[in-house]
């Protein structure tokens, strides 16, 4: 029995996941916390787990913090990133928090279960494209974040595109923002029109190059 514990903020995605987890009865999943703090926190009280999948961007403490303090004060668990971005900065500063694995939150269930078993198992777990993506900053180290751009979009559309990088839907968003789904969908073409992007994942990944958000 691998047993294992979720870090992720959003409660959809948080679902997800564990319906993707409970496919596998080799899977025990003890925990979801709601961000790097209460996780932390969690293992206080029982630190008896094999595996953490961790979201990135979180409120209280962020993953990549939760992962530096994991490894450092648990060195038996291993942490796969789960995150929408494939930015070599923040594949850079996971690996280097501790991290043993890195994929995308829109990886299938199977992926994501191979992945947990392969990390049980000394092995690694990062998707092609973020492997391609660790391999350039381990040849080159210090290209890493020194791109750097600016761009025109305002608060509001920063505030936007942060929640889409985090996998929300637009109703999601509307909600949190406190704004229409129409006024979201406008924000979200001015978002594309300025980035000179076709989509949310084009956008995500230009607004991590960049680091925007």
């Amino acid at each position: 029995m691998i047993k294992v514990a979720v870090a992720e903020d959003n409660t959809f995605l948080a679902d997800s996941l564990r319906q993707k987890l409970e496919l596998f009865p080799e899977i025990k999943l003890k925990y979801i916390a709601q961000n790097g703090e209460e996780l932390v926190n969690y293992l206080k009280e029982d630190s008896n787990i094999d595996i953490i999948l961790m979201d990135i961007q979180m409120p209280k403490m962020d993953g990549i913090e939760a992962t530096r303090e994991v490894t450092n004060k648990y060195p038996h668990i291993k942490t796969i990133m789960l995150t929408v971005m494939d930015s070599e900065k923040l594949i850079y500063e996971s690996l280097q928090a501790g991290a043993t694995g890195y994929l995308l939150k829109e990886s299938k269930a199977l992926e994501i279960y191979q992945s947990i078993e392969n990390t049980v198992n000394n092995g690694a777990a990062l998707s092609p494209s973020i492997a391609l993506k660790a391999i350039n900053f381990i040849k080159n180290p210090a290209s890493v974040g020194q791109e750097k751009k600016s761009h025109n979009l305002t608060s509001r559309e920063e505030e936007v595109l942060i929640h889409l990088s985090k996998g929300l839907s637009n109703n999601d968003i509307s909600l949190n923002l406190n704004i229409s789904v129409h006024t979201i969908r406008k924000h979200i073409e001015n978002i594309y029109r300025k980035l000179e992007v076709g989509n949310k994942i084009e956008a995500v990944q230009l607004a991590n190059k960049y680091h925007w958000i």
